[in-house]
C-alpha cells in the first residue's frame, strides 16, 4: 500500500520561505544583477559585464581590502585574547564576581552610536581625556588630535571596536567555561596539575569550538562594522580608515554609482562566505578531535 504524503507541514513553511525570499534572497539577486550594470542616477541602465569588477582592482580598492583585513585581524585578535582573559577572571571564585559580570556589560549594552560619540570626545586634542592625561604624564608635549592623523586614527578605531566587542566575547566564553564538568578540574588538581596546565589542557581544548564560533561572528561583525569608523572619521583622514564597507557606502550611495557599489558589495559577500566556509571546516575538525579524545 502506497503511503500518502502529508503536504500540510510543507504548506506551513510557505510563509516563512516567502519572507526569506523577499527580504534576503531577492536583494542578493538584485545586487548581483546590478553589479554587471552601470546603474546610477541616469535613467538608462546598460549591462557592462565584468567591467565593474575589473575596475575595482584598477582603483585603490585592493589597498582598501588589505586595510580591511588588517583592521579586522587586530580587532578580532585583541577581542579574543582580552575576552578569554576576562572570561577566566569572571569564572574565578572571588567575592563579588556577580557584580563584576554585570559591570563588564555596559560597553556592549550601550547603543553603539552613543559609545562611539563618547570615544570621539576622548580622542579630541583640546578637550579629550586621553590627550589631557598624556600631557599630565609627560607623554605628549601638547594637545594631540588622534583622529587627525592616519596611523593614530586607525589605531583609535581599533581601540573603540575592541572596547565595544570584548564584553560579548567574555560573556560568551564564560558560558562555555561554565559548561565544563567540574570533575575534570578536580581530577587534574588531584594529579598535581598547576592552574596554567589545567587551563591549557582542560579549559582551552573544550572551549575551542566556542572560540572558533566567536572568532567567526566577531570577524563578520568587525568586517561589516560601519558605525564606529563612520562616526569617528568617516573613513579619513585621506582614506586611512576606509574599509570595504565604508568604500562601498561612499561609492554606491554617496556618489550614486550603484553598479560599482553593487560590485563592491558582492566582493564583501564573497569574503564573508569564505569566512563561513573556513569556520565550518575548523568546527568540524575541532569536533572530531574532541570526540576522538573523549
Amino acid at each position: 500500500m502506497q503511503r500518502k504524503i502529508d503536504y500540510f507541514p510543507y504548506l506551513m513553511l510557505v510563509p516563512a520561505l516567502a519572507l526569506v525570499m523577499t527580504i534576503v534572497a531577492w536583494p542578493l539577486i538584485e545586487t548581483f544583477r546590478l553589479s554587471f550594470t552601470n546603474a546610477s542616477m541616469r535613467r538608462t541602465v546598460d549591462y557592462v559585464g565584468f567591467k565593474n569588477y575589473i575596475e575595482i582592482f584598477e582603483d585603490d580598492f585592493a589597498e582598501v581590502i588589505v586595510r580591511t583585513f588588517i583592521w579586522m585581524f587586530f580587532g578580532v585578535t585583541i577581542k579574543l585574547v582580552m575576552g578569554t582573559l576576562g572570561a577566566v577572571l569572571l569564572n574565578a571564585a572571588v567575592p563579588g564576581r556577580s557584580l563584576f559580570r554585570v559591570l563588564v556589560m555596559p560597553p556592549w549594552i550601550v547603543p553603539i552610536a552613543i559609545g562611539v560619540f563618547m570615544w570621539s570626545w576622548m580622542y579630541n586634542g583640546q578637550f579629550g581625556m586621553i590627550s589631557g592625561l598624556g600631557q599630565r604624564l609627560g607623554l605628549l608635549d601638547g594637545p594631540f588630535e588622534f583622529l587627525a592623523y592616519g596611523s593614530s586614527a586607525f589605531i583609535a578605531t581599533i581601540v573603540t571596536d575592541v572596547w565595544i566587542g570584548t564584553p560579548l566575547v567574555a560573556l560568551y566564553l564564560l558560558a562555555a567555561m561554565q559548561s565544563i564538568p567540574k570533575e575534570l578540574y578536580e581530577a587534574a588538581w588531584t594529579d598535581g596539575a598547576s592552574r596554567f596546565y589545567r587551563f591549557r589542557r582542560v579549559t582551552l581544548p573544550l572551549i575551542a569550538p566556542s572560540i572558533a564560533t566567536m572568532a567567526l561572528l566577531s570577524a563578520i561583525w568587525t568586517f561589516n562594522s560601519f558605525e564606529i569608523i563612520w562616526i569617528l572619521t568617516e573613513g579619513g583622514p585621506r582614506g586611512s580608515t576606509t574599509t570595504m564597507i565604508i568604500d562601498t557606502y561612499k561609492t554606491g550611495l554617496a556618489r550614486f554609482r550603484y553598479g560599482e557599489g553593487a560590485a563592491r558589495a558582492v566582493m564583501i559577500l564573497v569574503f564573508l562566505s569564505a569566512f563561513a566556509a573556513l569556520y565550518v571546516a575548523l568546527l568540524v575538525r575541532l569536533t572530531r578531535r574532541n570526540g576522538a579524545q573523549s
